[in-house]
């Protein structure tokens, strides 16, 4: 049983692949028809990474499934669509030259198929029904889907929120309402390359938006109002990525608040205070990477007796269930790392609870790494050095410049010899604590590396492996061979 909402079944038909037009098209008549007060077994709100990999899980058990999508064009939720895919590929097409405009082409074809796909593959499972519109609780057991001026009602015996996250706009005078300003959901659909691109935010988005435009030849402007960038990482290791921006042309304005947008003739115009003193620049775009907020507005959750953080996240236990026992969350919505491999992890959890399994938990992820997609990448893991001494470890540390690293000579055969290795180690165990990789191939090897911590494999263990030759990982044999307490 396919059921959608009338208002979204007359897709632009250059909007997906053949199948997935040809799935979704019905007659109202037929749309309509058996879906006032429908059961199900699952529910799941959102289309995300983890409850699509849940639906169809389930559905392929034989069991009855709705998925709720408020939109077509987030079929797959926010990484195939407008997060990590389309970004990385746009970064991938500014690596090797790509033009912009042909970058975005290239992308935005990309992004189509894989939203096909991820309608075909639900929409095939005979189980589980595809609902595009709107979901608010009615109560605990039941949600409303509209579209429009359609209505319809279903209940679930588990309903699964998983609607994500949406980047935060800060209240700052002519933000809001201006065409000049994006978040980074719309700045990669953006058709004509900003001459002059100013980015409010000097995190792990902002700075990845800026080392992408300033490839494509954009004039690139960081403003924070914190003394450097990427807060979370080590001084040194935050350097060497700033250097790197720095090499690319980025410029950066730090210790700076914003304070206004006004639009001039000339472009927007910025104000900003630092110091004691006022300044301003001229751009013709503004990226706002201040962040992601939960995505609940509107969900009711109240009504449902669902509990949320300060912050708007939805509570949840180590198995992912809400303050509603029936009622689970995964993804972004519930807050912690935004991460759509976490979101698939989340899956796993939900979907052993539903089995009666109950062995998994998010007290079992001790380490989960990230990539910030620079050119070349930053990737880390587990403890900085910072927080393995103010946690009390004796440490040692491991590190060494890309350049000066004999024994990787990938990297020269690559001519990307910029960055570091630095690894934090345990000095009375042996134990990797943690990893910053600035590298050729690093969201790669910081996998290698999460392996080992995971599985207690010790420093010496992971220096004295043998590689192939030549690779980015035999880089291991000799940057752990040098340390430093």
């Amino acid at each position: 049983m396919r059921l959608n909402v009338r208002a979204y079944s007359r897709v632009n038909v250059r909007t997906f692949d053949r199948p997935a037009i040809e799935a979704v098209q019905h007659s109202p008549e037929e749309v309509m028809s058996n879906v006032d007060n429908a059961h199900f077994d699952l529910v799941v709100i959102g289309f995300g990474r983890g409850g699509k990999t849940l639906a169809a899980a389930m559905g392929r058990s034989g069991k009855r499934v709705a998925v709720i999508e408020r939109s077509a064009q987030m079929y797959g939720g926010t990484c195939p669509n407008v997060g990590c895919v389309p970004t990385k590929s746009l970064i991938h097409q500014a690596e090797t030259g790509a033009g912009h405009g042909e970058a975005v082409e290239k992308t935005r074809n990309l992004t189509t198929k894989l939203r096909g796909v991820n309608f075909v593959t639900l929409d095939s499972i005979n189980s589980v029904s595809v609902l595009t519109g709107r979901a608010a609780f009615v109560d605990a057991k039941t949600v409303e889907v509209s579209a429009g001026d359609d209505r319809l009602t279903v209940t679930g015996d588990t309903i699964v929120i998983n609607t994500g996250a949406e980047p935060v706009v800060p209240d700052i005078p002519g933000l809001a309402g201006s065409s000049r300003v994006h978040t980074s959901t719309d700045l990669i659909g953006r058709e004509n390359l900003p001459r002059r691109l100013a980015v409010l935010g000097g995190g792990h988005v902002g700075i990845e938006f800026a080392s992408m435009f300033a490839q494509f030849g954009s004039e690139v402007t960081v403003l924070d109002q914190t003394p450097r960038i990427l807060g979370r990482e080590d001084d040194d290791v935050a350097a060497a990525a700033e250097q790197v921006l720095v090499d690319a042309g980025v410029q950066f304005v730090l210790d700076a608040q914003v304070i206004r947008l006004t639009e001039t003739d000339e472009g927007a115009k910025l104000d900003y205070r630092r110091g004691d003193g006022e300044d301003s620049i001229v751009v013709d775009a503004v990226l706002v990477a201040a962040g992601r907020k939960p995505a609940t507005e509107g969900l009711g959750l109240d009504r449902a007796g669902v509990a949320t953080t300060a912050g708007g996240a939805v509570e949840v236990d180590d198995h992912l269930r809400t303050s509603q026992p029936h009622i689970f969350a995964v993804g972004d919505v519930k807050g912690g790392p935004q991460f759509t491999y976490v979101s698939l992890d989340d899956s796993r959890i939900v979907a052993d609870q539903l089995a009666g399994r109950r062995t998994r938990s998010t007290a079992d992820r001790a380490h989960i790494p990230y990539t910030l997609f620079l050119t070349p990448p930053l990737a880390r893991v587990g403890l900085t050095e910072r927080d393995a001494r103010e946690q009390g470890y004796a440490v040692k540390v491991s590190q060494k410049a890309v350049a000066d690293i004999v024994s990787m000579p990938k990297a020269k055969i690559l001519g990307e010899t910029r960055g570091l290795m630095k690894f934090v180690i345990d000095a009375e165990t042996d134990q990797i604590l943690g990893a910053a990789l600035l590298s050729v191939d690093a969201q790669e090897l910081i996998n290698t590396v999460t392996l080992a911590m995971r599985h207690g494999v010790t420093a010496t263990d992971l220096r004295d492996a043998i590689y192939t030759h030549p690779s980015s990982t035999e880089a291991f044999n000799e940057v752990l061979s040098a340390s430093r307490s």
